[in-house]
Order: structure tokens, then C-alpha cells, then sequence
């Protein structure tokens, strides 16, 4: 097949540059390590070296963080029900995602990060790992591991695929670039028509691009009575309780100012704090300690105590439980231009949600939450502690919110069957 001089030009100049800035990986890798030990660990599965042979072909499929690993887990559950036999390596770039993978499988399939994106490293990865098969869950366009996919004839899916237009703007640069690479996908499938056509708009072809909905509304919620039981055993039913969740560095004084209020008008309030990363959980209970806030912590006292004022979430994977103990969520990096995190988690758990202005990465989640009266969307932090302070005081409206919420959620169900009658013929055929 004549090769596309075009291509070989661009992805020459895109590796190159990569080599060039490796260099910076270590600084980088180093830098996040004072903050999170665990990114001084396994540097040798950042440039795809691996001290034994690679064993069987698997199914790959990569998920950044914990909310994408959330996401992907109904369907690598359901297609490992299906074929028992097929071993799956599970790539993450951060260590919370990979703690997520952990938890969830243990060592029932492979997990290492992924390599950098340049020729050496995705070589390596290939072909140590073989992949018959590639799911890369929402925005994850490296070039030369598309290019390599296809350069060695393994089929890739884009799963429950977001582009928002923020996203697509930053591409631009690269459109050259990504949309070849985007063209060498077996299918994008979307989360809604209109990342569709961002796809599209980037490159892909309008045949390779379909949409099947949002795996986040197929969520399984953990059963929470086990948390709840705990929980009413120290913090009585009556008492005002609202959750802070998924917070970043810059949210943080705003939380303090919104628990301020609310102490103000209910002195017995209990704020539930989750912040985003596990880097911030010390910062956060020094913050709270410093207001002179009575203040546990999940880790030490395990259930907050009756004149405690902030409770602080220092565990993971028990938040969606903990959504169930709260009258009212926050849901942090949207007082920020983050964009978001998933307000699917406490509708699905029957908790009131709020949020700030900034939803890029969850544009349509938040638009449908909205409209279906399940949401609360502030324009800045004051309007927040406006909207806590409301909700707490107002139970029908509480009420209304979870109805609509839990009601939402169940209709937007359909995205994991789609995805996996979708996937399910492309698994590699048993040995």
C-alpha cells in the first residue's frame, strides 16, 4: 500500500518533537512524585520496558484516571462473562486509575501505564503486549499508537467518545495530524450526535462514526447500606449534611466559606469532604483544621463523631456510598475551567446535586440533568453556598430533584448493551 507522504512528513515532525521533549518527562515524572509518591514508581512502563516476554495476545483497552476505569468496568465485566478465556492488559496514566483497576480486578488481567506516544516506546507496547484488539475510552488520541494499531492490523474502538468543543479547538493545531490518525479507527462511537460531529469535524469519516449514548448512565451503584448503617449510627437523621466532592486546589476556600454559611445558619452541620486527589487529603484536613473546625477523617476515625464538623473523605472508592448520606452534593472542578466531574454519581445515589458554571467535559450530562430539574448550575461560588443553604432548608425541593434525577438516569440506560453488540464481534476468535 503506498504510503501517504503527507503523513510520514507530520508524524516525523510530531516524533521528533516528542524526542525532544522527553527529556521533560523525567522532570515531569519527578515533580508530580513530591506530591504523589507513587509517579516516582514504575518509570519503565512509561517508555514500554518490561522485564519478561509478553505471553499471550490480549484485549487492550486504556481508561486515563478512575472516571474513565468507572465507565469502562460494566463493559470489560460483561465481555469477560462472555469470554472467560480472553486475558485483557488495562492501561491507565495516572496511579489512582491504576489503584481503580486494582481494586476492581486485582490481578485478573494485566495493568500497566501507558507508554509515551513516541515510536520506540509504542513498538514496544505492541509488541510485548500483542493486542488483537484496542478499546480506548473517550479523548485519547495519540497519533502513533493509532498509526501503530493500524500498521499492525489491530482493529480500535473509540468507546463512549466525548469531544467537546473546547477540546476540538485545542486540536486544531494538530488537525493535520489527528484526523489522519482519527481515520484509521474502526469506529468512534459517541456519547451524544454532537461529539459525533466533532469527530467528524476532526477527521473522522462520517461512516466510521457512530452514537450509542453514555456509558456513565449505565451506572451500577454500590449497595450503600452498609455505609449508611455505619454512618446513622453516629450522625442522627435530622442532622444537616452536604457533600463537597471531587474538589480541586482552587475550590477549596470556596467550600470553606460555603461551610461558614452553612454553620452560620445550621451550628450542628456536617460537611462530607472529598477532594479530587489523594495528594490534597492532608492539605484539605489542615485547611479545615484551621478554621478551627472539629474535624475526622475517614482514615483515622472512620465515622464522624457528634460535635464533628467536616468529615474528610481520605479513602477511595467509597464516595458514591457516601453521596447516599448527604442531603445535598456539590460536585467540584466546575468553579474552575476544569469541566467537571460526573454528576451521574450522586443522581444515581438520590442526592440533590449542584454544581458551578465550568461543564465543558460534561456538556450534555449537564444540559439533560438541567432541563429534567435534577440539577442545580451556579454561576459562581456564592450562588453555590446559595443553593446549599436553600436545599438544606428545603425538603420538597430535595425531593423533586431526586425523583427527577433517579429518572433520568434510568432512561438514559442503553449505552453498555450498544457498546458491547457493538464490540462483541470484534473479540478474537477462542483458540
Amino acid at each position: 500500500m503506498r504510503k501517504d507522504p503527507v503523513e510520514l512528513l507530520l508524524r516525523g515532525l510530531y516524533s521528533a518533537a516528542l524526542y525532544l521533549l522527553l527529556p521533560f518527562t523525567v522532570y515531569h515524572l519527578v515533580w508530580r512524585g513530591f506530591r504523589v509518591r507513587e509517579y516516582f514508581k514504575r518509570w519503565d512502563e512509561r517508555y514500554a520496558s518490561y522485564p519478561e516476554s509478553g505471553g499471550q495476545p490480549r484485549v487492550w483497552l486504556h481508561a486515563v484516571s478512575v472516571g474513565e476505569v468507572n465507565a469502562a468496568a460494566p463493559v470489560v465485566n460483561a465481555l469477560r462473562a462472555q469470554r472467560p478465556d480472553i486475558r485483557w492488559i488495562i492501561t491507565t496514566i495516572t496511579p489512582t486509575g491504576s489503584q481503580r483497576v486494582r481494586a476492581i480486578w486485582g490481578d485478573a488481567v494485566d495493568h500497566v501505564y501507558l507508554p509515551y506516544d513516541v515510536p520506540g516506546s509504542v513498538s514496544r507496547f505492541l509488541g510485548h503486549f500483542r493486542p488483537s484488539l484496542a478499546l480506548i475510552l473517550e479523548t485519547e488520541l495519540w497519533p502513533n499508537m493509532l498509526f501503530g494499531c493500524r500498521d499492525r492490523g489491530i482493529p480500535v474502538y473509540i468507546l463512549n467518545a466525548r469531544l467537546s468543543a473546547r477540546s476540538l479547538k485545542g486540536y486544531r493545531m494538530l488537525k493535520a495530524l489527528v484526523g489522519r490518525a482519527l481515520r484509521t479507527v474502526t469506529c468512534v462511537a459517541a456519547q451524544s450526535r454532537d461529539d459525533a460531529a466533532r469527530f467528524v469535524e476532526l477527521g473522522a469519516r462520517q461512516e466510521q462514526v457512530v452514537a450509542l449514548g453514555n456509558l456513565k448512565f449505565d451506572i451500577h451503584p454500590p449497595d450503600p447500606a452498609p455505609v449508611l448503617q455505619g454512618f446513622r449510627q453516629h450522625v442522627p437523621t435530622g442532622r444537616p449534611v452536604w457533600i463537597a466532592a471531587s474538589t480541586h486546589e482552587g475550590e477549596e476556600q470556596a467550600v470553606v466559606n460555603i461551610h461558614t454559611r452553612v454553620l452560620e445558619r445550621h451550628p450542628d452541620a456536617l460537611l462530607l469532604w472529598a477532594p479530587r486527589h489523594p495528594e490534597r487529603f492532608g492539605r484539605v484536613e489542615a485547611i479545615a483544621r484551621e478554621q478551627c473546625w472539629r474535624v475526622a477523617t475517614r482514615s483515622a476515625q472512620q465515622w464522624p463523631q457528634a460535635d464533628t464538623q467536616v468529615f474528610v473523605l481520605n479513602t477511595l472508592g467509597e464516595l458514591m456510598a457516601f453521596f447516599a448520606c448527604a442531603q445535598v452534593a456539590f460536585v467540584g472542578g466546575s468553579l474552575q475551567a476544569i469541566g467537571g466531574h460526573n454528576l451521574l454519581e450522586p443522581a444515581a445515589m438520590g442526592t440533590p446535586t449542584i454544581t458551578g458554571p465550568h461543564l465543558h467535559n460534561f456538556a450534555e450530562i449537564s444540559r439533560r440533568m438541567d432541563e429534567a430539574g435534577a440539577l442545580r448550575i451556579c454561576a459562581d461560588a456564592d450562588a453555590v453556598g446559595d443553593a446549599v443553604l436553600e436545599l438544606l432548608d428545603d425538603a420538597q425541593a430535595r425531593e423533586q430533584m431526586v425523583e427527577a434525577g433517579r429518572a433520568l438516569v434510568a432512561n438514559g440506560r442503553g449505552a453498555l448493551e450498544r457498546t458491547i453488540e457493538l464490540v462483541t464481534p470484534q473479540l478474537p476468535a477462542p483458540n
